[in-house]
Order: C-alpha cells, then sequence, then structure tokens
C-alpha cells in the first residue's frame, strides 16, 4: 500500500472483505461453477469394461512399476473370501494397499452409497498422507467414490455435512469414530460398512486407546454384520493375541506375514573418550559438533531424540553449530502448532528441508520418501521403537534402512551394543492389551446410548465380543451400568452423575449438555491440563502442560519450537508470550518424559555385559566403552546373565548396597521398595533409595548387615502385591491415578471450551471423589482398578514378578568396595540430583569425584 493519509475503519473493513472473497470465491469468468466439496476425490469415469476391479487395480500396480508381493496377493484374497485379521509385514514394504485394495475393489463392484470402507490410524496428523494414498488407486476405477478424512483438524463444515452422510471411503482417528458413534443415526450411517482398516496396530494395543477401539469395532459389528477387520503392524512379537484383539472373539483371525527384509544398517558415532565414572547425560552436547560434522544436507536426515525438551536443545544446538543451515533444518512435535507442524512435513517431502530434529511425533505413519538415514539421540530403550524409527528412512519395499546412534553418556554404548544384537535376533517387544478397564467401558456406555440407545443384555453380550471385555462378569457389567445411570450408589443423591436414563426400555441420554460435554471429552489420553502459547501481538506456537507454565514469572524466557519467547502472562488457560531479547533461561519439560528400559532390550543388556564380563569387547560401542568397564571389573566385577551382582561400601553418606537386575526404572523402583520393607523386618532401619535403568541403590545412615539379609528367601514372589501394597504410598499413587480414571469414566470433566478447568481443578474434583468412595464406597471397583493400574504401569508388576523369580534363582555375588563404582556412580548422581542445593548437579559430581580421587590415593 502507497504512503499517504490511513484509511478509515470503515474502508478497511471493506478493504478486507473485498480480500477475504477474492480468497474464497472463484474468478468471475468461473462463477457459474460450483465450488468443489473440501477433501473429497471423485474417481475418474472410463469406458465400461468387463475386467474386475480387482484386476484393474494389480494394472495401476504394474503401471506404477510394481509387482504385487505373494503376501499382499494373499491379503486381497483372505479379504475375498470374508476373513479379517492383522498383516504383519516390515514398515514400508507396502501394507496399506495389502489391506487397502481388497476392500477397495470390493466397494467399487457394489456401487452403493454410503461409508463402504473405514480405515483408523491413531495419528490424525498422518490422515492426509493417507487420503492422498488411498485416492491414488481411484483413477483406475469405473465407480464414483468419494474419499474424505474426519479428525479433530477438519473444518466444521465438512463435519457437519458428514452427520447427514458419510463418504464410501473415510480415514479417521479411535476418538472422531466413537464422536460419531455417538450421532442419533449412527446405525443408520454405519449399517453400509463392508470393511475396517486399522493402521499400527501396535501403537493402539497396549493402551486404553486400543480398548477403546475394540468396543467401537464391536459396536460396529452389530450395526454391519459381516464386517471385516484388517489390522497393520510392523512391530509385533505377540501375532495371535493381536489379531484376536483386532477382530472380535466371534470369528479366528488370519495372519498374513511375510519374511521380506529391509536390512538394518546401524552405525555408533563413539565417543572421543568417555569418563570411567559416567552419569546420564554427561556426554550430552559433546556429542554435539561430531553430529554436525556427519550431517550431509545432501542426505535428507531425521533426527529423534526420545523428549520434547532434548528436541528443543539439540536443534538450537544445531542451528548454532551450522549456522549456514539455518533454511535447511527444522524441528517437529507434538506441542507444536499444527501449521508449522504440516509446514515441516511437506519441505521434507518435497525436499526443500534437509534435516528435522523430531520426537515420536514422525515416528508413525509419514511416509517420507527422500529421507535417507536417521539418527537416534541417547538409547532408544526398545528394539520396536528402534525397528519403527528406522524404518522411516529408505521407506520403501527392499530398502535399507540407516540409523546412527549418538550415546548421551557412556553406559548408553553398552545398550547400543545391546540393540544391535537384539535386532540381529528380531528379538521385539510383545504389547499386552489392557484387562476390561472399567472406566473405558462407563465412557462407551454413554456413547452408546447417545448413538441410538441400548438395551442392556444385548450391549453387555456386544461388549463381550471385544477380546478386552471378554472376561467381563454380570456384575461388572451391572455395576458399571449403575455408575453411569447415577454415579454409583454414593452419589445417587447428585443430578449430574445420572447421564444415562431409561426410556422406552432403552438407555438413552437425555440431557443436552451431557451429550455436548461427553462429545467435547470422548477419548483416553490423558496428561496434565496443557495451555496455548500465543504472542501478545497475536498468533499461535502450539502448546505446553500447565504445570510448567505455572513456574514461571513474568520475564522468564524459554525456547520453544526454536524460538526464543520470554514468559508475560497466564490468562483463561493461555500463556502470551513475546519474543525474548536476553539469553535462555529455560527450555520446557513434559511429564512423561523418561522411557524405561524394555524386557527385550534389558535382557540384550545383560547378555552383552556377560560377553564383557569374558573378555569379548570386539564391538566397536564396547570398545569405547572400555574404560568404563575396566574401571568396574578392577573395583568389583562386569555383571553376569546369569548371576545377581551386589556391592556394599561406606562413604560419608552412609551404608550403600547396589544391585544390577538390569530390568529398566519401573521395575527397579518397585524392588527397591520392596526390598527396603522387606530389610526392615530384619533389622529396624531407615533406608534412601535411588534406581536408574541398570540397578538400584539402598543407603541407611546406620550399620546394616547386608550379606546376612540378602538369602534366596528375600526376593520370594510370594504376597508380592500385598508387600508393595504396604511398601509404597499407593494411596497417594493411585488416588493421581484415579484422577485419570474418573476423567475416562466421565465423572470429571474438564469442562467447556472457554471454561475449562485446570489441572489443578480437575485434581481436586478427583481426589474429592476418591475420599468420598474410599470411606463410604471401599470396593468401588474404580477404586480397585487404580491399584490395579498402579502395580501395572509404575511398577510393571508382571515383570517385577518374573525378575523376582529370576533373582530368587540367581547365585549372588557379593563385592565389599572402597567407594561407588561406575555402575553405581550414576545411582549416586540420581539420588543427590533430587536434593536441593546452591550448587549446579554438575558441581556436586565433580566435587564428589574429586573427594573420592583424593580418598583412593590416601588409602594408596
Amino acid at each position: 500500500m502507497p504512503a499517504g493519509r490511513p484509511r478509515s475503519l470503515r474502508a478497511q473493513i471493506a478493504a478486507s472483505r473485498k480480500a477475504l472473497r477474492a480468497t474464497t470465491e472463484p474468478p468471475a469468468a468461473e462463477a457459474p461453477r460450483k465450488p468443489r466439496r473440501p477433501r473429497v476425490q471423485r474417481a475418474s469415469t472410463r469406458a465400461q469394461t468387463n475386467e474386475p476391479p480387482l484386476e484393474r487395480l494389480r494394472g495401476w500396480f504394474r503401471a506404477k512399476g510394481w509387482t504385487p508381493y505373494p503376501f499382499q496377493e494373499e491379503a486381497w484374497a483372505a479379504h475375498a473370501r470374508g476373513e479379517s485379521g492383522l498383516i504383519h509385514v516390515p514398515t514400508g514394504a507396502g501394507k496399506t494397499y495389502a489391506a487397502y485394495l481388497g476392500p477397495l475393489a470390493d466397494v467399487a463392484a457394489h456401487g452403493q452409497p454410503g461409508l463402504q470402507l473405514l480405515y483408523v490410524t491413531p495419528l490424525r496428523a498422518v490422515s492426509r498422507d493417507v487420503e492422498k494414498a488411498l485416492r491414488e488407486p481411484l483413477t483406475v476405477l469405473d465407480a464414483d467414490i468419494a474419499v474424505e478424512s474426519r479428525t479433530g483438524d477438519t473444518s466444521s463444515s465438512v463435519r457437519q455435512r458428514q452427520r447427514e452422510r458419510l463418504p464410501q471411503v473415510l480415514i479417521t482417528t479411535p476418538e472422531s469414530l466413537c464422536v460419531l458413534l455417538t450421532h442419533e443415526r449412527a446405525p443408520e450411517l454405519f449399517a453400509s460398512l463392508r470393511s475396517v482398516i486399522v493402521d499400527e496396530w501396535h501403537e493402539l494395543l497396549g493402551s486404553k486407546r486400543g480398548s477403546q477401539l475394540e468396543l467401537a469395532l464391536a459396536r460396529l459389528r452389530r450395526f454391519a454384520p459381516g464386517l471385516r477387520t484388517w489390522a497393520l503392524s510392523a512391530t509385533l512379537a505377540n501375532l495371535e493375541e493381536a489379531a484376536r484383539h483386532a477382530v472380535g472373539t466371534g470369528q479366528t483371525p488370519t495372519i498374513v506375514s511375510a519374511a521380506l527384509e529391509r536390512p538394518i544398517v546401524v552405525e555408533t558415532l563413539l565417543p572421543e573418550s568417555v569418563d570411567a565414572f559416567p552419569w546420564a547425560g554427561h556426554l550430552g552436547f559433546s556429542m554435539l559438533a561430531r553430529v554436525g560434522a556427519w550431517l550431509d544436507a545432501e542426505r535428507s536426515t531425521l533426527i529423534f531424540t526420545n523428549t520434547r525438551s532434548q528436541a528443543e536443545r539439540w536443534f538450537e544446538g544445531l542451528r548454532f553449530a551450522r549456522p549456514e543451515w539455518e533454511h535447511l533444518i527444522a524441528l517437529h512435535h507434538g506441542s507444536i502448532e499444527r501449521e508449522e507442524r504440516e509446514r515441516v512435513e511437506s519441505g521434507l517431502k518435497e525436499g526443500s528441508l534437509r534435516i528435522a530434529v523430531c520426537t515420536s511425533s514422525l515416528d508413525l505413519g509419514v511416509d517420507f520418501g527422500p529421507v535417507e538415514r536417521v539418527v537416534q539421540v541417547g538409547s532408544p530403550k526398545g528394539i520396536g521403537r528402534t525397528m519403527q524409527r528406522a524404518g522411516r528412512s529408505a521407506h520403501r519395499p527392499g530398502a535399507t534402512c540407516h540409523i546412527l546412534f549418538v550415546p548421551t553418556h557412556a553406559l548408553e554404548l553398552v545398550e547400543m551394543a545391546a540393540a544391535k544384537d537384539a535386532l540381529l535376533r528380531r528379538e521385539v517387544e510383545a504389547r499386552t492389551p489392557p484387562g476390561k478397564p472399567l472406566d473405558v467401558l462407563a465412557q462407551h456406555l454413554v456413547t452408546c446410548a447417545l448413538g441410538g440407545g441400548f438395551t442392556p443384555d444385548a450391549l453387555r453380550d456386544e461388549v463381550r465380543t471385544a477380546a478386552a471385555f471378554a472376561g467381563l462378569t454380570d456384575e461388572e457389567f451391572a455395576w458399571t451400568l449403575s455408575l453411569v445411570r447415577e454415579g454409583s450408589p454414593t452419589l445417587r443423591a447428585y443430578p449430574e452423575f445420572r447421564r444415562v436414563v431409561e426410556h422406552k426400555g432403552r438407555c438413552v441420554v437425555a440431557d443436552a449438555r451431557v451429550a455436548r460435554l461427553h462429545r467435547l471429552n470422548i477419548g483416553t489420553i490423558t496428561s496434565d491440563a496443557v495451555v496455548q502459547l500465543r504472542y501478545w501481538s497475536g498468533g499461535r506456537l502450539g502448546s505446553v502442560e500447565e504445570s510448567y507454565v505455572s513456574r514461571l514469572k513474568p520475564g522468564d524466557t524459554f525456547i520453544f519450537a526454536g524460538k526464543k519467547l520470554e514468559f508475560s502472562r497466564l490468562q483463561d488457560m493461555t500463556a502470551y508470550v513475546r519474543p525474548a531479547k536476553t539469553k535462555v533461561t529455560r527450555t520446557p519439560r513434559w511429564g512423561g518424559s523418561r522411557l524405561p528400559l524394555s524386557g527385550s532390550l534389558a535382557a540384550a543388556v545383560r547378555r552383552t555385559l556377560d560377553t564383557a564380563r569374558h573378555g569379548d569387547v570386539t564391538s566397536d560401542e564396547l570398545a569405547a566403552a572400555w574404560p568404563v568397564l575396566d574401571a568396574q571389573a578392577r573395583l568389583s566385577r562386569i555383571p553376569a546373565a546369569d548371576i545377581l551382582l551386589a556391592e556394599t561400601c561406606q562413604t560419608r553418606d552412609g551404608h550403600h548396597l547396589f544391585l544390577y537386575p538390569f530390568e529398566g526404572r519401573l521395575v527397579h523402583e518397585g524392588l527397591a521398595a520392596l526390598l527396603a520393607l522387606r530389610l526392615t523386618r530384619l533389622r529396624k532401619a531407615t533406608f534412601s533409595l535411588s534406581v536408574n535403568d541398570y540397578g538400584l541403590e539402598l543407603l541407611t545412615p546406620t550399620p546394616f548387615p547386608f550379606e546376612e539379609a540378602l538369602h534366596p528367601a528375600l526376593f520370594t514372589r510370594e504376597r508380592l502385591e500385598a508387600d508393595v501394597l504396604e511398601s509404597v504410598n499407593v494411596g497417594e499413587l493411585s488416588k493421581r491415578q484415579f484422577r485419570d480414571i474418573a476423567r475416562i469414566a466421565g465423572l470429571v470433566l474438564p469442562g467447556l471450551p472457554g471454561a475449562r478447568k485446570s489441572s489443578r481443578q480437575v485434581q481436586a474434583s478427583a481426589s474429592l471423589l476418591h475420599d468420598v468412595f474410599i470411606k463410604y464406597d471401599p470396593d468401588n471397583l474404580l477404586l480397585v482398578q487404580a491399584r490395579r493400574e498402579v502395580l501395572e504401569q509404575q511398577f510393571e508388576e508382571g515383570r517385577l514378578e518374573r525378575t523376582l523369580e529370576r533373582l530368587q534363582a540367581a547365585p549372588l555375588e557379593l563385592i565389599h568396595v572402597r567407594r561407588p563404582t561406575p555402575l553405581g556412580f550414576p545411582l549416586v548422581v540420581e539420588r543427590i540430583s533430587a536434593s536441593l542445593s546452591s550448587e549446579s548437579l554438575l558441581e556436586r559430581v565433580e566435587r564428589l569425584k574429586e573427594r573420592w580421587t583424593r580418598e583412593d590415593a590416601r588409602s594408596a
């Protein structure tokens, strides 16, 4: 606009309206044409032919230069026979078209209106890529087939149209599917459904999202008898169980798999030197320069980190180390605003962006063909995760995957050597489904009551066809139904808990406010409340957890989405910020950031250490870690696979016992508390506990006869649950767990948009209900579930039981040492890092090492 007198407000509004029409209306020459419906593609029409639709799709395959794999042909034939099951092949081998082309040919052959094929993905961010892939084969079919998406990102106008009529092919998420099931015309909308495809089934199977989807699939089978269901996965060990949960209890699943090799080339970026007494993260940014030198802007690369905070720091570090790559490098994680994530994804596909620092937000689904290499910063903590991330490189059938491990502390070199060994053996972790979570069932009952209503007996039988709820008793169903009808006997007097009522013999929802709240809060994903980040001048940046923002003071600076920001104020669950001009002082932290060592990787670590104990350090990783292992061998022993290593020592802090089961952080938390309880039964004592993925420390200020107490009976599985419940503050832990359960069950809701409750308010409401139930309804099944979930999720109770069995049978190797060894030192650091001090952790660690060095010199 040329310089001159400012326009009037009326003139500005008129100009804005004109600009808006210019972006939304077609040119004048095209005015008679109606605008196309968004996100829909119709198949092109061609001359009629007698060639079956599947043959035309095979021709499309040939035109692309592809030859169908035997497993794809097998999947198409199984679908044609009316079967359901699981397709399990490596990432990038062609699972999507194996599952899709058979149902698509079926849709084309019948040519019926209404929803025919449902494609469920766990990530709404990948729905655009899935939609593009599903549309591509339509050009060879003589059929009018619409392909659309419905997720939380779908526009309101498209959602409104879909309430009246669904397309023939719909891509959605478990949560959006459940919202559709709340439509009063749901039986009619889904009656024409012929097939369901569930992508990335391994990502859903082991969580309540999987249980929720199982219930939704059971509902769909009631609406559409004969429905065929196919689940897709690349990284599962328990195939039979996974397939059974995908198809339900009413049929025998078919498993389609293939021995297709996608070789995984694993390299490790070795540090120039390692400290013989390492602690978590001590290598940290010392590896940054080496990563920057290894990267090549000509070769597209994904750099995975295990936490969003780590991604923010590494992105900023790489930009500082390689400023010439400013326009080629990007950041991607789940808390960044959707538009920015989509820009990064598009840039990776087009090649304009060459390097992306990311988290699990890019683990699944998105096909980045140009990506050639993957970097994993820190231990992947699991074999399935390693395979999933490695498979993001060269994402095409038969192509070799490349992944570079970057250790952040010296002992991770051992983990990385173990991961390479486990990858060769294909030791992928099993995903265990939750057992009949009643909070999920309660939510589903309200969903069904909204979606046309139900009769209790019929719905109970339907729910039992979901494998996760096959063992549901009549009493449990009746209790859950009572929960949604009256809030349990304790809450019967409060009308807000009467969500479902009986009308003409059917259970329905009669209250419009209840219906609206339920639809807004559908889902099983629970976390701390999040607040939106916005500039004062306007524009959204993404979201961070309320618990983090609540600790900020005006003027505090932090990095988010690669931008330096200054915090101004928190208002109405929105944090307002401005660009920072001063040095950054903080990086946001998100909950749930510590991944425990998986069972498969833990077993591989024990094997790897056993080889080092017997002198085999031929792998590059073990050779680089030798200063640590050599110091461990000189001061104590390198752990053996079938022997439990225990170390005792005395320092100024007190009397230490170190044990090294190598079973992961969560198991060690339960084990440490359990052993402390059982030891205090032998002799009165007070213990401080510290755990990590490798072992645990028990510290007492007074002498304790550890050698006498460490006998096999200490590790007995008898009274395990009772002892764990007694040894930790399960009451407080279960109260926190109950908050999530109460939210999923609908007893506590965050509120309506514009009037959302803070996480403190939600926790207070849940705590009040918890205390009421404890006092007046102690046998409440949600309380029982909360205690069970604490044991299963906080301490991995099943794995803890197997660990105790292994340790009870293992010989004990007890070594008295002068000071903590390289394996014990990280546990000491873990303990002191939790204590308040005016010194930084690095200063305290260095002072501790200096003191021990002096003591060693005097004793020598």
